[in-house]
């Protein structure tokens, strides 16, 4: 399907010089507020999360006060998986909560230009062999997924089931009724048998800290919350009504390396304010073949998705179908270990081989710069001096080269730890007011902050538990999904189960073990169902046991949403997911199910 672009070992190198290098990259941008150098958009803020330019402004309906089985709380893929997958178990009193306008979750939100999914489309759009459908490219972009995810709507009934524009307020276990109340801001009060929280790990986002911000009397708005009445244009570019205005974009992660290319083809004036360069590798995208297409057989999408689950986490394989950049990662982190024949003798030798490689790859990366980048200075701040997954690497091949066009400055600011400060006129870094009439925050999402912030709403479960508080030194689950205290309740997402990169195949898995949990409760008639705190603490300590090589790797990464900002918080993605990964887990829980006796699970009459 995809070949990546060539690219060429670079073996002349001193590991024992890259290793201080990453250690002093890492130092300086280290902050000593860690995760609370962000703001959570509340209060004054809380325009930049709760705007919603898709939606009509004047919806309105009655409030509700019925009761059904099972609430769903989030309209994404990981929403909508789980109503499909409780569908197909049987459960038909569903109800859909979604704070935005329709279906689509992050790609609801995030059409921002230039907007498009990072793993291959084939692996990464949800039920297209149950549905029949190929996305157009193998990297689909927003309009698309967009697209699809309203198609999943249609044809699993959810529209019939969604309330939309609906932010739930709270959720209270009433040990009386055995049941859940879900409060909204539409002063709804529904009571529900069965909560299942599904608002993927990219749904609230967040904003620096930067002394002034709220003094900037110039247009500023969150890359998930795009202003294109502002900018025009659309998710494809041309944002032509910035011909003359001067702005700046803080933040180089995964978002800005896809939406800076636009930017810098139509502002007057572009700064790109960075604290931590991307890995920027090859995309490559190329439309769907047909012959390909024809030649697949059931079972395709889900072969696919194993394969590669197990590449990227390094275990051997006879063929690559994905055949990427993402891929070309792994086999170069692999090296010789690739090949089954050249298994090394101990682990000791195995990381060994493992960083080699992966030095090897990263000064590819830098070498890659070094290729586009006409400016010295600009070519230099642009190269990431980490290991490769210290961050999640990124695929583009416009991003390097805007950095070539006159009127595109990057602006280094790790050296100070980030911007400064913000003033009515604009933004300083290092020193130097830059005067501008629009920022842009590109600066992520509450993805691994503290729990309460990632939700954004309490929920009290039986003896009044706080969940938030309960969770407060990390979680406390069997398997990932569902707590002691907290009856008929469950969690899609990033928890302890098997994190993969390929989100999608993640929250399908978990939809999958949810939907049994839940229909078997009901065929055995039980009123509630919740892990005994012996199962729920056994599985405790088998994530944290496993994670040990996961928490040593990334304190030494440069900070970032995957280490907490590199502060010793508890409940960061290293500690707190199944290392051995997606495929791993899924064969856990699978062999669970197969068991038929919900072990470790309590039921309740």
């Amino acid at each position: 399907m995809d070949d990546a672009s060539p690219v060429a070992e670079v073996t002349d190198f001193d590991p024992d010089v890259l290793r201080e290098k990453y250690r002093q990259e890492r130092d300086k941008r280290l902050r000593a507020d860690g995760e609370n150098q962000y703001v959570e958009l509340a209060g004054r803020f809380a325009r930049y999360a709760e705007a919603d330019p898709y939606a009509d402004p004047n919806f309105s309906r009655p409030p509700l006060t019925d009761e059904v089985d099972v609430v769903i709380i989030g309209g994404g893929f990981s929403g909508m998986l789980a109503a499909a997958r409780c569908k197909e178990a049987g459960l038909t009193d569903i109800r859909l909560i979604e704070a935005g306008g329709d279906f689509g979750g992050t790609w609801y939100w995030n059409r921002y230009p230039g907007a498009q999914c990072d793993i291959e489309s084939y692996c990464y759009l949800p039920l297209l062999e149950e549905m029949g459908v190929l996305p157009k490219e193998k990297y689909a972009y927003v309009t698309e997924i967009f697209d699809h995810s309203q198609r999943v709507g249609r044809e699993y009934g959810l529209y019939d089931i969604a309330l939309f524009q609906t932010r739930v307020k709270a959720l209270d276990w009433d040990e009386t009724q055995k049941r859940w109340i879900v409060s909204t801001d539409r002063d709804d009060r529904i009571r529900a048998r069965f909560v299942v929280m599904a608002l993927g790990p990219a749904s609230r986002p967040k904003l620096p800290g930067i002394p002034g911000i709220e003094t900037f009397e110039g247009h500023s708005f969150h890359t998930s919350r795009w202003d294109y009445a502002y900018t025009g244009g659309d998710t494809t570019g041309n944002l032509h009504k910035l011909a003359d205005k001067r702005v700046a974009i803080i933040g180089t992660g995964a978002t800005a390396i896809q939406c800076v290319p636009h930017l810098g083809a139509d502002a007057q004036r572009l700064y790109v304010f960075q604290r931590t360069p991307s890995s920027v590798d090859f995309r490559g995208n190329k439309p769907t073949d047909p012959e390909w297409a024809a030649s697949l057989t059931p079972g395709w999408q889900r072969a696919r998705r194993e394969n590669f689950a197990d590449i990227v986490l390094g275990r051997p394989f006879e063929v690559d179908l994905v055949n990427d950049s993402w891929t070309d990662i792994f086999r170069s982190l692999q090296g010789p270990m690739a090949m089954r024949s050249a298994a090394p003798a101990n682990p000791e030798e195995a990381a060994r081989r493992a960083e080699l490689a992966d030095f090897n790859k990263m000064n590819q990366i830098r070498a890659r710069v070094d290729a586009t980048v006409q400016d010295k200075a600009t070519a230099e701040a642009l190269k990431p001096w980490y290991r490769q997954f210290c961050k999640r690497p990124t695929f583009n091949d416009d991003y390097l080269p805007t950095f070539n066009r006159p009127n595109v400055t990057l602006v280094d600011t790790s050296a100070t730890k980030g911007v400064e400060r913000i003033t009515p006129r604009g933004l300083v870094a290092n020193g130097v007011e830059y005067e501008v009439d629009c920022i842009i925050y590109s600066t992520g999402f509450e993805i691994s902050t503290d729990f309460r912030r990632r939700i954004g709403f309490p929920i009290t479960g039986r003896e009044g538990r706080s969940l938030v508080e309960y969770w407060s030194n990390g979680f406390r689950t069997l398997h990932g999904f569902t707590s002691n205290g907290f009856p008929n309740w469950f969690y899609i997402g990033i928890s302890q189960n098997g994190l993969s990169v390929n989100m999608t195949a993640m929250f399908d898995d978990q939809a999958r073990h949810i939907a049994y949990i839940i229909s078997e409760a009901q065929k055995r008639q039980a009123l509630t169902v919740e892990p005994s705190v012996a199962a729920q603490e056994a599985w405790v300590e088998t994530v944290h046991s496993l994670a040990v090589n996961n928490r040593a790797f990334l304190e030494a990464c440069t900070p970032g949403y995957y280490n907490n900002e590199g502060s010793e918080r508890p409940g960061s993605l290293a500690a707190e997911t199944y290392a051995p990964g997606i495929n791993a887990f899924n064969e856990v829980i699978a062999q669970w199910r197969a068991k038929g006796d919900l072990e470790g699970m309590i039921l309740g009459q």
